[in-house]
C-alpha cells in the first residue's frame, strides 16, 4: 500500500506543507509508505492543449510531471493541496491538475464518452487540503472544487476535504491544533478505508 502527498504550494514550509504532512502522518501511522513532493521543487509546464496524449495517454512534454503522473499511477492514496489564490488553486497546482488530462480516454467518434485509465485498476482514495487567509470560508472560492473534480473525474473517491481558513503567516497551521487534527485524521481514515479492501 502506497501513498502520494502533492504539496501545490512554493512555500515547502508554510501551512499547506504542515497541514499535508499531517495527512501524511495519519497515513503513515498505520503503515502507509507515503512519498510528499512540492511543486517548489519541481518544473512542471502547463497543458499545451496539443492532444499529444490521446493515443497512449502519455503527456509529450518532458518535464517533473512524469514524476507526479508515476507517483500517481502507483499511490492507492493521494493527497493534494494547495493554498488560496485569489480564489482558486494556486497556479502551479492548476498546472498539475490540466496535465492530468492525459489520463482521460475519450471514444474516437463521441467525446462526451470518455473514462479514466484509473478506472482499470482498483478504487483509488484522495484527500484534497485547501488553505485560505481570510476568515470566511466563502473566500475560498473554488479551490476545493479544482482539486476534488478532476480527481473525481479520475476516479477517486474523495475521503475528506480538509477546509482550513484563517491561516496566513507562514507558521500559523503549526499552531492550529484543530486543522493539524482535522488533516491528520482525514489521513487516518483513507489508510483505515484501503486497509478494509485488503
Amino acid at each position: 500500500m502506497k501513498g502520494y502527498a502533492l504539496i501545490g504550494s512554493r512555500r515547502g514550509g508554510g501551512n499547506t506543507a504542515t497541514l499535508v504532512r499531517e495527512a501524511v502522518r495519519g497515513l503513515e501511522m498505520h503503515g502507509i509508505d507515503t512519498t510528499v513532493h512540492c511543486v517548489g521543487d519541481m518544473d512542471i509546464r502547463g497543458c499545451d492543449g496539443c492532444e499529444g496524449c490521446r493515443k497512449d495517454g502519455i503527456c509529450v512534454i518532458d518535464d517533473d510531471m512524469t514524476k507526479v503522473l508515476e507517483q500517481m499511477d502507483e499511490a492507492d492514496i493521494v493527497i493534494f493541496g494547495s493554498p488560496t489564490y485569489f480564489y482558486n488553486v494556486t497556479s502551479d497546482m492548476k498546472a498539475v491538475i490540466d496535465r492530468m488530462y492525459c489520463r482521460v480516454r475519450f471514444h474516437e467518434d463521441d467525446r462526451s464518452i470518455w473514462s479514466s485509465h484509473y478506472e482499470d485498476v482498483p478504487m483509488r482514495y484522495a484527500i484534497t487540503i485547501s488553505v485560505c487567509e481570510q476568515h470566511d470560508i466563502a473566500d475560498m472560492g473554488f479551490t476545493t472544487m479544482a482539486m476534488t473534480m478532476p480527481l473525481q473525474c479520475l476516479g477517486y473517491r474523495i475521503v475528506e476535504s480538509v477546509e482550513t481558513i484563517g491561516l496566513f503567516e507562514a507558521d500559523a497551521a503549526e499552531s492550529d491544533e484543530e486543522s493539524r487534527s482535522k488533516a491528520k485524521k482525514a489521513g487516518e481514515k483513507a489508510a483505515l478505508l484501503l486497509k478494509m479492501k485488503t
